[in-house]
């Protein structure tokens, strides 16, 4: 079976991006409590750092497939982390909440660029079968979300501007990275009208698991972006929490998710993961005010939120009968939209009513999510056949990409073994070269 993990110089760059760009998510988690103090902010302000990013995250998602396709992925990537290196620097400058909100909002449309053509090109310049090419994207994932709260607490300790400048480096080491490594891709025959992400909800099966992600994100946006405010902890001890938190994640993601999918299915382990994520936001509504109670929960979600992300990603592609980018594009769209509205939505609730309020509305959102997927349950039945049966067909090929093939075409070469493995492939099963 093909390591997920033996892949080309272009797709380890894409990977190394993804990996920063995601600790972007849970980077500003550790010096939350730290901005309101500092900056003189109330918790639903500050929660604005989320909404802002991802709102416009969102938005910025109908676009994406429409950029790509004229200017192509390569190009698309350059100019997302382009506009995420100097927003953050921007957000680190600024003096004002306002400030830091509004630049928020500008590293998010860069955001939206980056991720929507990543996990195409990934997806499609990896080695091996697709599960293999979702579980590296996955990977890259869990260890940005894991590591971004680590370096958060560790520069926010020193100056709540710390995280951002951080960022914005690290970023720009990944653009430097994509410019070497990654090769320049062609553009598609006809280009992507602007409408083509909207169209493509149209899609029952990309519209259910949408929505199903909007409610969803709901819920894990909703403790992510408040509970770090009720658990009355320092910039390292909420460092250490969501590091704890983004580990299981990353492990969840990569090594249990596609075993459950396996014996399982994918509805099924889908519905119990929901289910169990749902109990947690319950206890954290039910025991706001035990922080100890809220470490544990929000450290064992990272279990559920690690299944839940791989088997959507994957879901998402295969129901989709459109092409990957605009697939991406539309699916960001819908959950993205849950994920920025539902912080300050937390923040604004707290405020009115309780602390306790707000994560009960996030454990409903997740039963909702359960009884949307339901409606597609026999679409997902059919792509769990669909890519059982890809495996199946592919299975014992040698690890060899289209890319490789292309190479033997033009100089009957390629690099060593190369040769020996595209003769050992079933001519049947190959990819297709130009």
């Amino acid at each position: 079976m093909t390591s997920p993990f033996r892949q080309p110089r272009a797709v380890w760059a894409v990977a190394f991006a993804c990996v920063i760009s995601f600790m972007g998510i849970g980077l500003v988690d550790p010096i939350l409590p730290a901005l309101s103090t500092q900056l003189h902010a109330t918790p639903s302000q500050v929660t604005l750092l989320f909404t802002s990013y991802l709102v416009v995250t969102a938005v910025a998602m109908l676009v994406t497939g429409w950029v790509s396709s004229r200017i192509g992925a390569k190009n698309t990537l350059i100019a997302g982390l382009v506009l995420i290196v100097v927003f953050a620097g921007l957000a680190g400058l600024t003096d004002t909440i306002g400030g830091i909100v509004g630049f928020r909002a500008g590293w998010g449309l860069g955001n939206a660029l980056f991720i929507a053509t990543s996990l195409a090109v990934i997806v499609g310049s990896a080695t091996g079968r697709f599960a293999g090419a979702i579980v590296l994207y996955e990977t890259a994932l869990g260890i940005g979300i894991a590591c971004g709260p680590l370096l958060g607490a560790a520069l926010g300790n020193i100056s709540w501007r710390g995280p951002f400048f951080g960022v914005s480096v690290l970023m720009a080491i990944a653009l430097v990275a994509t410019v070497l490594f990654v090769p320049r891709t062609p553009r598609p025959a006809a280009p992507a009208p602007l409408s083509a992400p909207l169209k493509a909800l149209r899609h029952r099966g990309l519209l259910t698991m949408g929505v199903t992600a909007l409610l969803y994100n709901w819920g894990f946006f909703t403790m992510l972006g408040y509970v770090p405010f009720p658990m009355h902890l320092s910039i390292y001890g909420l460092g250490a929490v969501f590091f704890g938190w983004g580990l299981l994640v990353a492990v969840f993601s990569v090594f249990v998710a596609p075993r459950l999918q396996g014996r399982f299915g994918t509805a099924p382990t889908l519905y119990v993961n929901l289910a169990l994520f749902a109990v947690v936001l319950g206890v954290i509504a039910a025991f706001t005010d035990y922080p100890a109670v809220l470490v544990v929960c929000v450290v064992v979600a990272g279990a559920m939120i690690g299944v839940n992300n791989t088997l959507t990603t994957q879901a998402v592609m295969l129901v989709a009968p459109v092409e990957r980018p605009v697939a991406s594009a539309a699916y960001g769209f819908i959950r993205f939209i849950g994920g920025g509205l539902a912080p300050f939505a937390a923040g604004l609730l707290a405020e009115r009513f309780n602390v306790h309020v707000p994560f009960w509305i996030g454990a409903g959102a997740v039963v909702a999510a359960i009884a949307v997927l339901a409606s597609g349950h026999r679409l997902l039945a059919a792509a769990d056949v669909e890519l059982a049966a890809g495996e199946a067909a592919h299975a014992g090929e040698p690890d060899l990409d289209a890319a490789e093939l292309e190479e033997i075409s033009e100089d009957g070469t390629g690099e060593p073994g190369v040769r020996e493995r595209a003769e050992a492939w079933p001519a049947a099963t190959r990819p297709e070269t130009a």
